[in-house]
């Protein structure tokens, strides 16, 4: 599938956990879009709102939905965490419980609610060997929701989904689950892992654009979500212009206050029906293969690795320290050189995914090898 990309040869693009390329089809589905309003203008408007109609299809299918309706498409995964944080109905003394080193999107949401009398607790997992046992350790009778990634930007930490949904469910507390850097990688299993809300944007692992994001409510959960944002769209009787009374609609769409991307889901359809094709189980190993890979070059060279060994806590995501040397000096001279990458968590941040040939991966190893010298 190497030829579905047409990075350029001397690039090494290993920087799929920030924006990932987008494979051709999707160049070509959106180019095709531009072209068919640049002469026709909106004459195939209900085309496109088909092309909506399976992109949530694929969303449904990537995360093992049962149904489109409980689909929502937001602008991205900040906005989708806002649309639960300030929907859900609190009440002073209420607690959410997460992770320290999160990426500000699943803090900073959290904090916000402050105002409200809510209290974020946040595990450190540095000095947590079981995370999962260390998040329900931190929960008591105030807590409403366990709100963490599924798989840490930094670190590349996966966290054990179908444990945590497990213990929420039993419990009636809440799993708000941000897949963003797990969702296009590997498989995602709903009915196993209880989520309650599931968000995630499509411009890393899914290799589709920046603002068109999945937002899942159970739909038990969709109408206990008072609304913020209002509009044509999100009324149950949208196509209906003339009409004076109105209702929320009834399935996912009622968080959708406005005109659609179509834009963004042409692009991001096309990339997901990528990996329909492939199947998530083979991207899945044949990111597997990468990532050992990449592990094998980096402990051959006597690097520390920060993420974890054990394949059960990894996804993509392989970061590492090349100790007494400057990570940033490293990440600066590496960008120079075309190594696309990341500086997170205290080291380098490679990336690759399902498609990255072997080749790349070494090369940049080597490339570093000669910044080294």
């Amino acid at each position: 599938m190497s030829d579905e990309f047409a990075l350029d040869p001397d690039l090494c693009h290993l920087n799929h956990a920030a924006v990932g390329p987008w494979p051709r089809r999707a160049v070509a589905a959106v180019t095709r879009f531009a072209e068919e309003n640049a002469r026709q203008g909106s004459l195939d408007y209900p085309v496109w709102l088909a092309v909506e109609q399976r992109l949530r299809e694929r969303l449904a299918w990537l995360i093992g939905a049962d149904q489109t309706a409980d689909i929502a498409l937001a602008k991205n995964t900040s906005e989708a965490l806002s649309v639960i944080a300030h929907g859900l109905p609190w009440t002073p003394g209420d607690s959410i419980v997460g992770i320290a080193q999160e990426f500000p999107s699943n803090r900073v949401v959290w904090e916000s609610l402050a105002d409200q009398g809510v209290t974020w607790r946040a595990l450190d997992l540095d000095g947590s060997s079981d995370p999962e046992a260390d998040l329900i350790a931190l929960c008591d009778d105030s807590t409403r929701m366990i709100a963490v990634s599924w798989v840490q930007y930094a670190s590349g930490l996966r966290l054990d989904l179908e444990r945590l949904g497990a213990w929420c469910r039993a419990n009636d507390v809440l799993l708000c689950v941000d897949a963003i850097q797990g969702l296009g990688a590997l498989p995602f299993d709903l009915k196993r892992f209880q989520a309650d809300f599931v968000v995630a944007d499509g411009h890393k692992w899914m290799l589709g654009p920046e603002g068109l994001a999945l937002l899942y409510v159970r739909s038990g959960l969709r109408e206990r979500l008072t609304l913020r944002q209002f509009g044509w769209h999100m009324v149950e009787h949208s196509g209906d212009f003339d009409r004076t009374d109105w209702t929320p609609a009834r399935d996912a769409r009622r968080f959708e206050c406005g005109s659609p991307n179509l834009l963004g889901a042409h692009a991001l359809e096309a990339s997901l029906s990528l990996l329909a094709e492939i199947g998530m189980d083979e991207v899945w190993r044949r990111l597997q293969a990468r990532t050992a890979h990449l592990i094998a070059l980096i402990d051959a060279r006597g690097f520390e690795l920060l993420t974890p060994r054990d394949a059960e806590r990894r996804a993509g995501i392989v970061t590492f320290r090349v100790p007494g040397e400057s990570s940033s000096r490293l990440y600066s001279s590496l960008m120079a050189r075309r190594v696309l990458c990341a500086q997170r968590g205290g080291g380098i941040r490679f990336s690759p995914h399902f498609y990255t040939p072997l080749e790349t991966l070494e090369r940049a190893m080597y490339i570093l090898d000669e910044i080294l010298e």
